[in-house]
């Protein structure tokens, strides 16, 4: 029926670095519909390859659908892994990528975005309380929290 929900609070461990990488497009001019069709029919293509490819180094991602916006949020082992996928011409990424630049970019019917974080263990923390494997945790693994890590503060490694 639905994915299992990890009743109570938990945490991910994380015991290596981990690269979040967060991208999105906007859909600038709505009747445009030429120019942002292939780049909305593009990603779940690149998807399903990358998760058909346990070496690519995608851990997980989420999406999120807004009125004008497309958000995913994605997960990746090494920034060596993320930036090699995006460059191989070989790969769905890539060819899509200059479709967009020769198609779409000049004309701003369709807009891109991506931000790239490397975080370490001990620099981050999340909380799930009552949820499914979501988010950083889905990712890699959940724990349950503990005394030592029931406030941020602590899953931080921070003593208060």
């Amino acid at each position: 029926m639905g994915a299992k929900v990890y009743k109570g609070r938990w945490t991910a461990e994380v015991d290596q670095d981990t690269v979040v990488f967060l991208l999105g497009m906007r859909f600038n001019r709505l009747r445009a519909v030429t120019k942002w069709v292939p780049a909305l029919v593009a990603m779940p293509k690149m998807l399903r390859e990358l998760a058909q490819d346990p070496d690519s180094g995608l851990l997980g991602w989420h999406m999120s659908v807004g009125w004008r916006t497309i958000s995913l949020i994605q997960y990746w082992k090494s920034v060596d892994q993320l930036t090699h996928y995006a460059g191989d011409a070989q790969k769905a990424h890539r060819p899509a990528w200059l479709a967009y630049f020769r198609n779409a970019f000049k004309g701003g019917s369709v807009g891109f975005w991506h931000e790239t974080y490397v975080v370490s263990p001990g620099t981050h923390e999340q909380i799930y309380l009552n949820m499914p494997g979501y988010g950083l945790g889905a990712a890699t693994s959940l724990v349950e929290v503990g005394k030592a890590k029931n406030t941020a503060r602590e899953r931080l490694g921070q003593v208060a």
